[in-house]
């Protein structure tokens, strides 16, 4: 194993820079179930870098500054229940972009914007034989 990746984290993960990591945090923890990492923050109670383990990946964030200001961020996740997890992402304040549907692509799939902005696009695989090759 290489030394230069911490141990349990992947070469590559999401960062998102965002107004509320521990809205973010918050979010991921209810809805996905995950489990927070790591937390640190400036002297002034913001969070400087903060890690959560999201369905055997791992996601960085950190509120945002004046000299790297908050951006949306999208992610696409593969879920065993895409219905279930976007009735939770809506309980915990997302806003919907789309319901729940079945998708010409072998998905079903629905899209939820978090409290801070990111867009998650929830999937089931359904079966696709272009996907199946």
């Amino acid at each position: 194993m290489s030394t230069h990746i911490p141990k349990g984290y992947p070469a590559v993960m999401p960062y998102l820079t965002v107004e509320s990591a521990e809205r973010l945090l918050d979010f991921v923890k209810t809805v996905f179930d995950a489990e927070e990492l790591e937390i640190s923050r400036r002297d002034d109670g913001s969070v400087a870098h903060a890690a959560a383990r999201v369905l055997g990946c791992v996601i960085e964030m950190s509120d945002g500054r004046p000299e790297w200001p908050p951006r949306p961020g999208a992610l696409h996740v593969y879920l065993d229940d895409t219905d279930a997890t976007y009735q939770r992402a809506l309980d915990a304040g997302a806003t919907s972009i789309y319901v729940p549907a079945d998708q010409e692509y072998g998905e079903r799939s629905a899209g939820v914007v978090d409290p801070v902005g990111n867009n998650w696009y929830l999937a089931t695989y359904t079966g696709c034989e272009s996907r199946d090759d």
